[in-house]
């Protein structure tokens, strides 16, 4: 498939399922949010490569916010899928899920964002598939991704100037 040719966001959807064990667990007995971290980079990064066609790598965490404990024995879903692409590279968001197996409660655990860049067979920066939107839920992650991106390249921009007038 060509770069040119849009590809759905229903075409990158991923979902991981894991079983949280006592090695997953901090010192508070719950799951460790590194862990949760791991995992939601690698059900994003599946997504970004499904999208792309090839390896993505990461180069942010935009955000990663834990709304509710994950605890040992519980069953962790990872929802991954694309939000918004750029020429070479990928915003991805992922919703975590835990349940007990047990009673079946579940509960949203956290949601992060993550930015991928695509990458050729020597390791350089490549274009990706453009991303067709289909439904008003992606057209607003869309629009959110744009804000996200917008606010990283300000706090770029801020950062370099602030460095240049420091070293100067």
């Amino acid at each position: 498939m060509s770069s040119g040719d849009a590809k759905p966001v229903s075409g990158s959807h991923v979902t991981l399922t894991q079983l949280m064990e006592i090695t997953d667990a901090n010192v508070a007995g719950n799951v460790h949010g590194g862990v949760i971290m791991r995992l939601a980079d690698t059900a994003a990064a599946l997504a970004a490569i499904r999208h792309a066609e090839g390896l993505c790598v990461t180069v942010s965490v935009d955000d990663i916010s834990f709304l509710e404990p994950v605890h040992v024995g519980d069953v962790v879903q990872l929802r991954a899928s694309v939000n918004d692409v750029g020429t070479t590279s990928l915003e991805c968001g992922v919703r975590v899920e835990a349940e007990n197996p047990i009673t079946g409660q579940a509960v949203h655990a956290a949601t992060a964002y993550f930015v991928f860049v695509a990458l050729d067979e020597q390791g350089e920066p490549r274009p990706v598939p453009p991303l067709d939107v289909e439904t008003e839920i992606e057209r607003r992650r869309q629009r959110a991704a744009k804000l996200r991106r917008a606010a990283r390249m300000q706090h770029k921009e801020a950062l370099r100037q602030e460095h240049q007038s420091s070293s100067a």
